[in-house]
């Protein structure tokens, strides 16, 4: 990633946002709001969503910051207006003192409709659910590799029935490092888990049920 114009968006002014259901039943859905800016660099893409709680969201040049206390429900971060099977960096750190957060590749892809996660850190089992359907590894881990169908739920293209593809790893890393996104889609596509054509994807930190923590990150790709 180059540089990045910074875009700070308050939740009133949020609009058009995207619900996206969390591992815990009792949790809210994962929410995001896609305010972007085209610019002619390969970073363009700044979602900052927040229902509740203390979340503090800084945009930089190349990545981002948060600090979040009794949050009910929030995903930040930073990535590309559209995705694809590139090499994402990213170096910083998290910290969770309550509540479930966890840091992520996250995109859709549309015809078929699915949305992804690729799951670097969690204090809990983050985004894991559904059904576990097989293994990859890839940068160092082993990954649990799952998928969730949602039916009629919100999406990027509006109310609709869709999967979800889940990569975990299991050799947590919050300080960063390598993410080889090809690997994961490749071991998706030999399960039968087939992308469409990529909308955003972004690296995002996320966290629900009263949630308390921060993390910090530059991300490049």
């Amino acid at each position: 990633m180059v540089s990045f114009t910074q875009l700070a968006v308050a939740a009133t002014a949020i609009v058009g946002s995207y619900a996206v259901p969390v591992a815990d039943a009792n949790a809210p859905d994962f929410e995001l709001s896609p305010m972007t800016k085209h610019l002619a660099v390969r970073q363009d893409y700044t979602q900052n969503y927040k229902t509740g709680g203390n979340v503090n969201f800084s945009p930089t040049n190349n990545g981002y910051s948060v600090q979040f206390s009794g949050a009910g429900d929030f995903v930040v971060g930073k990535g590309w207006r559209t995705g694809s099977a590139r090499n994402i960096n990213f170096s910083g750190s998290t910290t969770a003192s309550s509540g479930t957060v966890l840091v992520s590749v996250y995109g859709w892809t549309t015809n078929p409709l699915v949305e992804y996660y690729i799951q670097e850190y969690s204090n809990g089992n983050g985004a894991a659910q559904g059904q576990q359907v097989g293994s990859l590894t890839s940068d160092g881990s082993s990954y649990q590799i799952w998928k969730h169908q949602q039916v009629n739920q919100p999406s990027i293209q509006g109310t609709s029935t869709f999967w979800q593809y889940i990569s975990v790893r299991q050799s947590k890393r919050p300080g960063g490092g390598t993410i080889t996104t090809k690997n994961h889609f490749d071991a998706w596509a030999k399960l039968g888990l087939n992308l469409g054509t990529h909308n955003y994807q972004t690296v995002s930190t996320e966290g629900w049920g009263n949630a308390g923590g921060s993390s910090q990150y530059t991300v490049s790709g």
